[in-house]
């Protein structure tokens, strides 16, 4: 795992290996395997932070997502060892997270994805239309 280098971007990249148990009868991984992918790589990345999902709460806010993009490049297959990695691209009223899943020997890619996450206050329930003031302290930034 690696943080990122440039002032306002924060990255995870965590290596795995495909499982048996991820394939399809066609002996690739399943398509809604990657799902589970992008939430290894999300969590690396929020743990960078200090702002898992247990933060989260203990915050008062709960963040789940509302929106998900997944694009199929090439498939994966058993015993192939992967790259992932989760980019926050934004952060002022969502938190939007891109994903790279490639190859990790030969970096070619496999899939390209992105979720956005909305701030839920706990105890009302209510949406948030400006992330709180919790993440921009988390990633280190003023708040707008």
């Amino acid at each position: 795992m690696r943080k990122a280098k440039s002032p306002g971007r924060w990255f995870a990249e965590v290596d795995m290996q495909v499982q048996f148990f991820d394939l399809d009868p066609m002996e690739i991984v399943w398509h809604g395997n990657y799902v589970k992918y992008l939430e290894v790589a999300r969590c690396a990345l929020l743990d960078q932070i200090a702002y898992n999902y247990v933060q989260m709460k203990e915050s008062g806010y709960a963040w789940p997502v509302i929106d998900m993009q997944l694009r199929y490049i090439a498939p994966a297959s058993f015993g192939q060892r992967l790259k992932l990695r989760a980019e926050i691209v934004e952060w002022e009223n969502r938190l939007k997270i891109d994903y790279l899943i490639s190859d990790a020997a030969s970096g070619k890619r496999l899939n390209r994805a992105s979720t956005t996450q909305v701030a839920v206050e706990i105890a009302s329930g209510e949406m948030c239309f400006v992330s709180p003031q919790v993440l921009f302290e988390k990633l280190g930034v003023a708040a707008p």
